[in-house]
């Protein structure tokens, strides 16, 4: 009889605990965050790793990052290798329509002491190079990132089609570079007379001593108060995805986690970032997508 009383206070005393313990706890699953990266997997891994370490401190659960190259999107989102995505807005806007996925925050850069939620395109060639204007690009080579990098990519050649010029039949080659880094390269070193890739990349990699900015001329540079030379129009930042099979409790601890970031949080130091904001509005990405895609 002891032992019957025994036992049932034990299984109480458990029940109480299992009830006081955080919801993401119990369900011991690991959460796995895709990231583009868009300067190579190594250095998408030093960016972001902090933010797991952020969000496990936040949420009581685990998280792993799992860095994807620009053809292991789709794939792992369909499969569901992953929980939550760090993407450009270009894939996004796919990503939603065909499979569900949809935002909780949107990205905050930093540049001068300021939060920017916008990105643009910026094209540029050499310094000493004779083109000047995007009309010099016609019969040129030119190097993207992927056909599907939004910023490395998607947003120069709507520019271009705005201008004029389609950038799939008016230009003498069109190359991809693989990563944005690779396209800076690649021009300054005369592999292919202009290039683009998304603004702030010219900058970081100057701020990290691997290039000069006087190395570059910025085609039809955009003249306006945003603190990156940039070419093409601006479009909202990156979204932090979550897929539709994402447990919404988890979900909910994440965004609240994500909205409170401060600029001084190691996480967001190490991104670069100023922190998160409330998911902006992505049409404007998907009527990009559309022109491009019915380019003449």
């Amino acid at each position: 009889m002891k032992y019957k009383t025994f036992h049932i206070a034990c299984l109480s005393l458990l029940s109480i605990v299992l009830f006081l313990l955080p919801i993401s706890s119990c369900t011991g699953k690991t959460m796995k965050v895709g990231v583009l990266a868009k300067r190579g997997k190594a250095r998408a891994i030093k960016q972001w790793s902090a933010h797991m370490t952020y969000l496990g401190t936040k949420t009581g659960q685990h998280f792993v990052l799992v860095p994807l190259a620009f053809d292991e999107i789709f794939s792992s989102v369909a499969l569901r290798k992953i929980d939550f995505i760090i993407t450009n807005p270009g894939f996004f806007v796919v990503l939603k329509k065909k499979f569900g996925v949809r935002p909780i925050a949107s990205l905050l850069n930093y540049r001068q002491g300021k939060p920017l939620n916008k990105f643009s395109g910026v094209i540029f060639t050499r310094a000493g190079s004779r083109i000047r204007s995007c009309r010099d690009l016609r019969n040129t080579t030119f190097m993207c990132v992927k056909m599907t990098s939004f910023g490395g990519a998607q947003m120069a050649f709507k520019y271009l089609i705005d201008k004029g010029i389609n950038p799939f039949e008016d230009l003498k080659a069109l190359r991809e570079g693989g990563t944005h880094d690779a396209v800076v390269y690649a021009v300054r070193n005369g592999v292919v007379d202009a290039g683009t890739v998304r603004s702030d990349t010219l900058e970081r990699m100057a701020a990290e001593g691997k290039i000069k900015m006087s190395e570059f001329k910025i085609i039809n540079p955009a003249k306006d108060s945003f603190p990156f030379v940039h070419t093409t129009a601006l479009y909202p930042e990156w979204p932090f995805g979550v897929l539709s099979h994402t447990d919404p409790r988890v979900i909910q601890k994440v965004k609240k986690a994500l909205l409170s970031m401060k600029p001084t949080e190691p996480a967001a130091r190490a991104a670069k970032i100023a922190g998160w904001s409330e998911p902006l509005d992505y049409r404007i990405v998907a009527r990009c997508l559309q022109k491009v895609k019915n380019a003449p």
